[in-house]
Parts: structure tokens; sequence; C-alpha cells
């Protein structure tokens, strides 16, 4: 039997402290990044402007480069140029905008490691996590840089450029990805540097789009204060935001009167349907996978609906495989040299919102919700003495009270909790609790019953027995309810929500006036 990993046996990968990828950020583009600060893009110029804020990583709470927050006044200064990069790479060939994505690309690519490990410092994610992130942007982005032709037929760029306002836990497979359709679709592209973290990689990544001729704008500011730029400046032609609910619709207010194109990813409960199901094997075996990064991602599933008279069957699948999920430090290994460690997921974004989450457990359970599982800290892997304040073991709660946030919200972080249910009926109201969602799934025997109700499920997705994700290339994503404002993406379906058809074309989506599937 393998010895005990204790907290002395644990060191720091070499070559992977915040100093070395600082020191290479430092090397590769010093045109964005200063001795003791990142800088702003704007204007087709890196700016030494914005106040920086001082940042801690999630992993150690160690010291990290900050968000250089602009005022509203530069701000909107920056959107009027973006306007003017705009009006001149809309009429630039396309064979010369896919020349210079292609460069792009090829450019992140040499690059893929070093933006990987400034994920680990910046929003914590395990280092195959972080590459996953940058390997879907480069590879999602390609797929479009070869078959864009057909996709931008009878289309042009829109009248400004795109906006961009994303959370921070996907920078590379959503933020990046995004910015570098829309550029490849013509238009000029700006966004705002999530607060809580993401600011380093976002820099590299933009410095080495800019290097190629993509018109990028990257600031950073606290959305109440750009807001009006960002989303409500006549310059802008449309407005991509990805985060939550509250902040969602505020955004979809604004463009909504302003008659703004826009496209509003926004948080739903997603859930996991148990019903007449007796593959328990196969569902043991996806119980870990669904931890992936603590249950920090749009299409993470906190939610299990279970049949009332299979609950105990349930627990047999379900308890011996979320004992497995491993969690700690992602550069802490036992010798220097050895490979990163393999972890489901690390620390949540702060400290702040581990104590949140906590905090909202504890409540539950006083309030009546019963504990199945609770996960402890010194399972984990973690360096001597580091500060653990940001890591939450999982936890599973049975059901959490009509009072709790948990029990309506998505936790965004590793807390799964549990509705029984006796009737269809039940299980559909339970499914649809959060009114929308992005992505569901049903677990059950039988093909007819999956085929009957999962048509009654409020989500875009719907999986058979396994979970589904938000997708790559050709895959069309969006929400239903509140989980989504706006024209749907994916495929051509994104190139299509950035730029003009003919006519007055209605795109897939979800608007207050009408809701149209692809």
């Amino acid at each position: 039997m393998a010895p005990t990993l204790t907290p002395d046996t644990l060191t720091l990968k070499s070559r992977t402290s915040w100093d070395d990828a600082w020191q290479r950020c430092l090397a590769v583009a010093p045109e964005a990044f200063r001795d003791d600060r990142v800088l702003n893009l704007w204007g087709a110029a890196w700016q030494a402007d914005g106040r920086p804020l001082p940042a801690t990583s999630p992993v150690d709470g160690s010291p990290i480069a900050g968000p250089p927050r602009l005022d509203a006044a530069t701000a909107g200064q920056a959107v009027r140029a973006s306007l003017d990069q705009h009006r001149a790479w809309r009429h630039i060939a396309l064979d010369e905008r896919r020349a210079r994505v292609a460069a792009t690309l090829d450019a992140l690519t040499r690059h893929r490691e070093l933006l990987a490990l400034l994920l680990v410092w910046e929003i914590g994610k395990p280092w195959r996590l972080a590459q996953a992130d940058v390997d879907r942007a480069i590879d999602g982005v390609r797929w479009y840089v070869d078959g864009i032709e057909p996709m931008l037929q009878g289309r042009a760029p829109l009248d400004g450029p795109v906006s961009n306002i994303a959370s921070w836990n996907y920078p590379m497979s959503v933020l990046v990805h995004a910015m570098l359709v829309q550029a490849l679709a013509g238009n000029a592209v700006i966004a705002k540097t999530p607060t809580d973290g993401g600011v380093s990689c976002l820099t590299l990544a933009c410095a080495l789009a800019a290097r190629e001729g993509i018109p990028v704008t990257l600031v950073s500011g606290s959305g109440g204060e750009l807001s009006e730029a960002l989303v409500r400046a006549p310059e802008i032609g449309c407005v991509s935001f990805v985060g939550g609910r509250d902040t969602g619709a505020a955004v979809a207010t604004a463009v909504a009167d302003l008659g703004k194109r826009h496209i509003l990813e926004q948080e739903g409960l997603n859930t996991w349907g148990i019903w007449n199901y007796s593959d328990w094997d196969k569902l043991s075996a996806v119980i870990p996978k669904l931890f992936d990064y603590g249950k920090q991602r749009c299409t993470a599933y906190p939610r299990f609906v279970v049949q009332r008279s299979l609950f105990d069957e349930f627990l047999a699948a379900y308890l011996p495989a979320v004992r497995t999920i491993r969690i700690g430090h992602p550069l802490a290994v036992e010798q220097p040299g050895d490979p990163f460690p393999e972890l489901d997921f690390g620390p949540l974004i702060n400290a702040a919102k581990a104590k949140e989450l906590t905090d909202q457990v504890t409540e539950a359970i006083d309030r009546g919700a019963v504990p199945l599982h609770r996960g402890s800290l010194a399972d984990g892997r973690f360096l001597p003495g580091q500060d653990t304040s940001a890591y939450v073991p999982p936890v599973t709660l049975l059901g959490p009270p009509p009072s709790s946030p948990l029990h309506h919200a998505e936790p965004f972080g590793p807390v799964d909790t549990i509705v029984l249910v006796d009737t269809e009926a039940e299980l559909l109201a339970a499914m649809n609790a959060s009114n929308g969602a992005l992505v569901a799934t049903l677990s059950t025997d039988d093909p007819a019953t999956y085929e009957r109700l999962a048509p009654q499920i409020r989500a875009f997705k719907i999986g058979q027995g396994k979970p589904r994700s938000r997708g790559d290339r050709e895959e069309l994503f969006g929400g239903f309810g509140a989980s989504w404002r706006g024209a749907f993406v994916g495929g051509e379906l994104l190139v299509r929500a950035v730029t003009g058809g003919p006519g007055e074309e209605r795109l897939p989506g979800n608007f207050p006036e009408y809701h149209l599937m692809p």
C-alpha cells in the first residue's frame, strides 16, 4: 500500500511558481506587462492607465497581478477607438482576416503551457483542466477558420464592435474563443477582464492577437462603472455576456431598451433526474467527473432529483464514487520533477466564495437539510503551511430547505443537493425549479419514458443518462427561461449572432418578443 501523503511530503513542481510565470510573461509580451502590473489595451496600443487592484491567488493566497481598473470616461474613449478599428477591419478581405486569426492560433499554441499555468494561479484550475481550456479555444477557432466561408455567405459585419463581458471560469475556451470568431466574422472586439481572475492570461492572449493585427480591446474595471460604455454606448454593435442572473438581468434590460443585438448566457440550476433506473455502475462512473473544477461551470450538475423508491440504490452508487474525489493544490508534487498531480478540483475562485458557500451549507443543515457526505481538507494534497481558505471539500445534502439558496440556485461550488420525488409530475417540477437551465439529464431504463418526459424539462440540452456540455465546433448552445436571453450560439449560430443578414431576419434565440429554436 502506498504511504499516505502528509503536507510535509509535498513541494511545488519545479518552474511553476507565480514568479516563474510572471517572468515568462515579461519575456514573451513585454509590451503588455510591466514589472509590477498588466496594462490595458485600447486604441491599438497598450496603456499604463487605470488603478491596479491588489489580488491574490486562490491557490495559496499569495499576491498576483490584479486588474488595472479604468474609470467610465476612459472606457468611453476605448469604445470610441474600437469603433474606428471596426470601421477599418470590416473592410479587410476575409482571406486576410482568416490568415491573421490563424497566425494568432499558432502563437497561442506556442505558448499554451504558459497560458495554462496562468489559469492555474489566477483561477485555480488543475493542470489537466487548464490545458483543456486553452486547447478548446485553439481547436474551436480553427474549426471556424477552416469553414467560415459558407457561414458568412450573404452576411456582413455589424455596425459596431462586439462588447464581451464574461465570467472568470473559462477565459480561453469561452471568452477568447468568442472574441476570435467575432473578429474572423469582420468585427472589432472589446473584452472586459473578469473582476475575480484571469487578467494575466487574457492579457497574454490579447497581446498575441494584437501582434497579428486583430482589432482587440481589453479593459478592466467594475461592471457598474463601465456598463455605460460597454453595454449602452451607441458605438457597440452587440453585447455578449456570460455570468449570473442578477447582473445579466440588468444587462438584458439595457439592451432591450436600446434594441441592441445581444447574447446573454446566464446561470440556471442544472438537474439530473433518476426515474425507474437500474444501471448504477454507469452512474457511479460519471459522478467524479461531475465535480471537475469544483462544479464552477455553467454546465455543472449540482442537483439530483431521485425517485424515492430508488434512493437506497442511488446512495449505494453515489457515496462510494463521491468519496474518491481528489482535491488540493494544483501544483503540489512529491518531487519537484514529478508530473502535475491528477486532481478533480483545486480551490474555489476566492476565499470569500468559499466562506459564502460553507455558510450556506451550515445554514441549510440548521434548517433541516440532511448531510449525506462531507469531505475533509485533511484528505487533500497541500503544501506545508499553505493558505487553504479558498478550498471547500465535496458536500452532499438531502432536502435543502426552500429558504436556502441551495434549494433554487446554482451553488457554483462542490455541493450536491438531492431532492426526493414520488411522481412524474414532482420529478418535472423539481427539475424545472430554476425557471430554465442550460443542460439537464434524465436517467431511466425505459426509452419511451425518456421520450415522453424530456420535452417537458426546460433545458436547452438534455442528456439521456449522460451529462451534456456547452459543446464545441458545430454544436449549438443556448438556454430556456431565465438562463438565456438573446441569440443562441455555437456552430454557424455564433457567426449569425455577430453578423447582419438579409432583410428583417429573426435569429434563433430567446427574445422578449419571441423564442425561436434552431
